[in-house]
């Protein structure tokens, strides 16, 4: 049933002064937190530094006013750079904005179907590969600005980014790798205590309020247009950002360009749930709530519909900003309204004061992103994680890393999933029943073959019938299935396989402990026929007892299987 419920008509009851003056500090906050972000992401992603920001501003309303989560950001990620900047390369900006949609159809779909709670399924190995791949290819493609090197065009892919920047040291810059590293030890020390050293406590406290990346670029473009260093801004790059609204852009469609394009949208849909699901999760511990996954999936589609058509990039739920927001005091959506609004008035007041903004300084702020995106401690820990795991993480990160972050994540998948068959499999077994348990067994033995089986009998595990059907008793064949808590399709059709084999052989087969879901696969699939009714048993004894009541006679002829 469609269920369509903004997280907004519930936050808002109750809603009083108080909360109201907490959500507009939070948004202001966040507001201030994502612009740098928003300009940068949209550098590094080939796009213009606009295009970050009419996402952050129209992405971010619409998540906040039709989300899920009371305190989630929407905005563009580091995560999407990559695949962004692919693209871009490869198919140009107006298939940026058909494969985007795409995403959003695809996004608003799994919403509408209820298969938010699906991405949990994803494993933390394949999480953790492709996150810290896309951390290195990041940092990587900020190589160019941070060094003030002269490209006019960094190729996507890894190989074809290393030569290009070894290609390209000649033109190092010296001034733009200095303002680069003087931005990033301020970020880095403001982050991470600078602001605690100042003994007013009132005064330290609201220092933390201060983003260290805001306070770099600040900064940076303070000392480059008062000294006119010699290094590259956004004026002279891209000549400015606009001081108005976005216009409406239709690309022109067409069935053979979706086509090509269903690829990289599916990875944008994968990777926007996968971002935001996770984000939410993370605001869910903060403040002690629960987010709605389907609803938060439906709003990003829409968000990832809507943006693209208004020169915005792909959008999703944004871990540092939704952090930021809670820690300021959010306590509805109505703090990400005001985040939207307050990036909207930036842009149309200080516009003009963007020209002066250093790439450089840009290039220190993603490369602290791309440090903090990764989960870097994984590596010091895999030792402690057996070699499944281990294979999977490493696969998945040196293919985002040297390939592509969609073979990556499709290697990663296969890897996890035939993992998790072996390992579901080896829980399946086949334990033979004895004398000592049963009594009854000693005066059969020759004539009944007792065996108790354990787990799932699924396509993985068909091979415990199998050998079962490659030893069959003379007389009797007994089966306890109190333990087996799960049959696919394979397993009831090796079941009937056996029954067949039995009936051939001049074997009866009798089962017992069939209960929930395998009894209703075996009536369904036919075994329960196969086997005789008058075969079925609730339990060992009461079959035991069958058996040993029937060792005199010939071993009656099953009904012959469907």
């Amino acid at each position: 049933m469609f269920d369509f419920r903004p997280r907004l008509l519930d936050s808002v009851k109750g809603y009083d002064q108080q909360r109201f003056a907490k959500d507009v500090g939070a948004g202001l906050t966040v507001g201030v937190v994502a612009l740098p972000l928003a300009m940068a992401f949209a550098i590094a992603s080939g796009l213009k530094p606009e295009a970050g920001l009419f996402t952050a501003i129209i992405a971010g309303f619409i998540v906040s006013v039709l989300g899920g989560s009371r305190v989630q950001i929407g905005g563009p990620a580091g995560a999407f750079i990559v695949i962004v900047y692919g693209i871009v390369e490869r198919y140009g900006l107006a298939n940026l904005v058909i494969a985007t949609a795409m995403s959003g159809v695809m996004l608003f779909t799994m919403g509408v179907f209820k298969m938010g709670t699906l991405v949990r399924f994803i494993p933390i190995s394949v999480i953790i590969g492709f996150t810290n791949g896309i951390a290195v290819l990041v940092a990587l493609s900020q190589v160019k600005d941070f060094l003030g090197l002269q490209i006019s065009n960094l190729p996507a892919n890894f190989f074809g980014m290393g030569q290009t920047l070894f290609m390209a040291l000649p033109s190092f810059n010296p001034t733009a790798t200095a303002l680069a590293l003087a931005c990033l030890a301020l970020i880095v020390a403001w982050q991470f205590g600078l602001p605690r050293l100042i003994k007013n406590t009132v005064l330290a406290e609201r220092l933390r309020l201060i983003p260290g990346s805001v306070l770099a670029l600040v900064i940076a473009t303070a000392v480059v247009e008062l000294l006119d260093l010699p290094v590259q801004t956004v004026g002279s790059k891209f000549g400015g950002i606009p001081s108005g609204l976005p216009a409406l852009v239709w690309p022109t469609l067409s069935w053979e360009t979706a086509r090509f394009l269903f690829i990289p949208a599916t990875t944008l849909a994968m990777l926007g749930a996968i971002e935001s699901l996770l984000c939410a999760r993370v605001a869910d511990g903060m403040i002690d709530d629960r987010h709605n996954p389907n609803q938060e999936l439906m709003a990003q589609g829409i968000a990832n519909f809507i943006t693209p058509f208004f020169g915005g990039m792909p959008a999703t739920g944004t871990i540092a900003r939704t952090v930021t927001n809670v820690k300021g005091g959010a306590t509805s959506p109505v703090a990400g309204i005001v985040h939207a609004l307050t990036l909207l008035i930036v842009m149309l007041v200080a516009a003009p004061l963007a020209k002066s903004i250093p790439l450089a300084a840009m290039a220190a702020i993603l490369m602290f992103v791309a440090w903090n995106m990764g989960e870097w401690r994984e590596f010091l820990h895999l030792r402690q994680y057996r070699m499944p795991y281990r294979a999977t993480l490493l696969a998945v990160f040196f293919l985002t890393v040297v390939f592509d972050l969609t073979v990556a994540v499709e290697v990663g998948l296969v890897a996890a999933c035939v993992t998790f068959i072996y390992r579901i499999s080896s829980l399946s077994r086949d334990e033979p029943l004895s004398s000592d348990d049963y009594p009854e067994l000693l005066d059969l033995e020759g004539q009944v073959s007792a065996h108790r089986l354990y787990g799932a009998l699924f396509f993985g595990a068909v091979k415990l019938i199998e050998d079962l059907q490659d030893h069959l008793p003379a007389r009797t064949l007994l089966l306890d299935l109190k333990n087996v808590i799960y049959i696919d399709s394979s397993g009831a059709d090796s079941l009937n396989d056996l029954a067949r084999a039995c009936h051939k052989n001049r074997v009866r087969l009798v089962i017992c402990g069939l209960m929930h879901q395998p009894q209703d696969i075996a009536k369904r699939s036919g075994f329960a026929n196969a086997v005789g009714l008058e075969n079925i048993h609730p339990d060992v004894a009461t079959a035991v007892k069958a058996s040993a009541g029937l060792s005199h006679l010939d071993a009656e002829l099953p009904p012959s299987a469907p």
